[in-house]
């Protein structure tokens, strides 16, 4: 290829990331569409994985630091943009986070996102965007205050249930979280793992929180990590990574995964012991083959069973025979991942609160008495709302007498208490590079 058709097609290549880098925001931001499912029509369509990488990075910077982006645009336009305008917005959003979270070299940075204005068909404002990218490059972009993006609601709530620990939280919203990654020990070891990265430059450390887990810190697509595609290991985070040692069932046990999907902690425990007899249940027959693809990456579930049920409704898929430990992890508000998830922040609503905190109740009650006595139930949320969290366990435990709460140590976070009595483990989004996450181990009589 001649050097000027290279340089060709790496700024179309460019110019293209930008576009779909604005597409996705636009559909967020403005159009309440899920970042998840935006990103999985927009990657596909590109053919470089590292114009992928790009377009994911741009996305997540973006929206993490909305905020202070929205401070910037107000405080340099004459008059805010309206909603004709929201797809510059998004673009705009996009250029922004190219030169502050991104610091990408500016000459690239600029002008391609000015010809996506022209490939958006924005070219009348092609000179807006260049005149507002090349002030941000020039003063740099204020500080946004993290809290602007969380629902006022949302954030009244935060700052009640953690008020010492709230402007922390907030903080930690909006920095990106390392890559955890699980090591399948049926396959190789950790260290062999982090060998094999090491070779292919990715430096990549161990803990004693997590003993299958390596953790990388500088930003690595996946499809570059050796071994991914062979099943040897996952991304998950180490929190998550947890939820085994939680539950921590006997060899060979009958354990139900209640809300299996995606089928990572499902996974986990088959890792750990091959032998156990799994059921794993989800209500989405689209998510339900989803987790039968990762059992298959993985070569596991010889000894599972998947099958597409409510778990609440028992009677619709309960053989009768008890189970040994039972692992629900519930439907939550989601609210200890914002910094993965940060669309969480545009799409949750307050009444989505009551509603998940009866889902929570109905399953818990449900599901108790197919646990058999002796057994162990973790219920475990991605939440840091106490509601559905510690409340949601003293409200079980007083509604179930047979039900006793077995603590956990400290590497589960700080146990939360109401009146002496334990009601599970909090962890707070950032503690040890993990996300927010909850887990109670209760005890059957």
């Amino acid at each position: 290829m001649k050097p000027a058709t290279a340089s060709t097609a790496a700024l179309a290549s460019g110019v293209a990331s930008r576009v779909a880098a604005a597409r996705v925001l636009d559909a967020v931001l403005h159009k309440g569409r899920s970042l998840k499912g935006e990103l999985a029509t927009a990657l596909p369509a590109l053919a470089d994985p590292r114009d992928r990488a790009l377009v994911e990075a741009i996305v997540f910077a973006a929206l993490r630091q909305r905020a202070g982006y929205d401070a910037a645009l107000a405080a340099w336009l004459p008059k805010p943009l309206g909603q004709r305008d929201a797809p510059l917005r998004a673009l705009l959003h996009a250029g922004f986070a190219q030169l502050d979270a991104l610091a990408l070299p500016a000459h690239a940075a600029v002008a391609s996102t000015v010809d996506a204005a022209r490939a958006i068909g924005r070219t009348h404002q092609a000179a807006l965007v260049n005149a507002l990218l090349r002030r941000a490059q020039r003063e740099g972009l204020p500080a946004g205050d993290p809290s602007a993006a969380w629902p006022p609601w949302l954030l009244a709530q935060l700052r009640r249930d953690w008020p010492g620990d709230a402007d922390a939280i907030l903080r930690a919203s909006v920095e990106p979280g390392p890559l955890w990654l699980r090591v399948n020990t049926q396959q190789g070891s950790v260290a062999a793992l982090q060998a094999q990265l090491a070779e292919s430059r990715i430096e990549a450390s161990t803990t004693p929180l997590c003993p299958q887990a390596l953790r990388i810190d500088a930003p690595v697509p996946v499809s570059a990590l050796p071994g991914f595609a062979d099943g040897a290991l996952s991304v998950q985070d180490g929190s998550a990574q947890l939820v085994a040692d939680a539950l921590s069932p006997s060899p060979g046990a009958r354990v139900l995964d209640a809300c299996a999907a995606p089928g990572g902690k499902a996974a986990h425990l088959l890792e750990r012991d091959p032998t156990m007899r799994l059921l794993a249940l989800d209500v989405d027959p689209a998510r339900l083959r989803q987790i039968g693809a990762t059992f298959a990456r993985l070569a596991l579930g010889a000894t599972a069973a998947l099958r597409q049920a409510d778990a609440a409704d028992v009677g619709a898929w309960w053989d009768g025979r008890p189970f040994d430990a039972i692992l629900l992890d519930a439907p939550c508000s989601a609210t200890g991942v914002v910094r993965r998830q940060p669309d969480i922040l545009l799409h949750r609503r307050e009444a989505d609160i009551g509603a998940l905190c009866r889902t929570q109740s109905r399953l818990l009650d449900a599901l108790w008495p197919t646990l058999a006595p002796g057994g162990t139930l973790l219920y475990a949320t991605c939440s840091i709302l106490r509601c559905e969290n510690d409340a949601q366990v003293a409200a079980f435990l007083a509604r179930r007498p047979d039900a006793a709460i077995e603590p956990l140590d400290a590497r589960f976070g700080r146990r939360m208490r109401q009146a002496d009595r334990e009601q599970g483990s909090q962890r707070l989004p950032g503690e040890d590079g993990m996300d927010g996450f909850f887990y109670a181990r209760l005890r059957k009589g």
